[in-house]
């Protein structure tokens, strides 16, 4: 049986440094190598499997666009539903926006306003969780339909850049941390 870090291991592998994208003294994360080998996509859905399996997940939230990788298959996995947070303007019925800090300016995240039922038990799932912007307002609009953010899941962590703390009390778990 593999262990958890040989799989830790190989998913590592996949993920390719970019130097200087998407501008000058950016060390880019760029995780196509891994959603193009099925072991590894696999093993990234089962470890998140692993780690919330039990945990009674009603609705996992995925966040555009990198996001609905992950959240898709693990809603199937875990017999959750799967809701999108999109970009202003994507959703086509009436909903509900936050607005977040970038580090160049803001930016918007939307659900449609019945996306969440109340009192559902919601895990928010992203690709990447850098400055901790994008989950923060994730996690907002799901409280604000009334929903219980049980927590947020991530591929990969750039703990330098300090989002859990961002977005805590919300508990944060992360694959593979940079």
């Amino acid at each position: 049986m593999t262990t958890t870090e040989d799989r830790l291991k190989y998913l590592r592998s996949h993920v390719r440094d970019v130097v200087d994208f998407p501008k000058a003294g950016i060390l880019f994360k760029y995780i196509t190598p891994l959603l193009g080998d099925a072991r590894a996509l696999t093993t990234v859905i089962d470890l998140f499997a692993e780690r919330f399996t039990g945990a009674g997940v009603d609705t996992i939230v995925g966040i555009e666009s990198r996001g609905f990788l992950f959240a898709a298959p693990l809603a199937v996995r875990l017999g959750a539903g799967f809701v999108p947070a999109r970009k202003p303007g994507k959703l086509p019925s009436k909903t509900d926006s936050v607005s977040y800090a970038l580090e160049y300016g803001t930016d918007s995240l939307e659900l449609h306003s019945d996306a969440i039922r109340p009192g559902a038990r919601v895990l928010v799932v992203d690709d990447v969780i850098a400055t901790g912007g994008t989950a923060w307002a994730a996690a907002e609009l799901v409280r604000r339909q009334g929903g219980e953010v049980l927590g947020a899941a991530f591929l990969l962590e750039l703990t330098f850049l300090s989002g859990r703390e961002r977005i805590a009390p919300v508990e944060s778990f992360s694959l593979l941390t940079y």
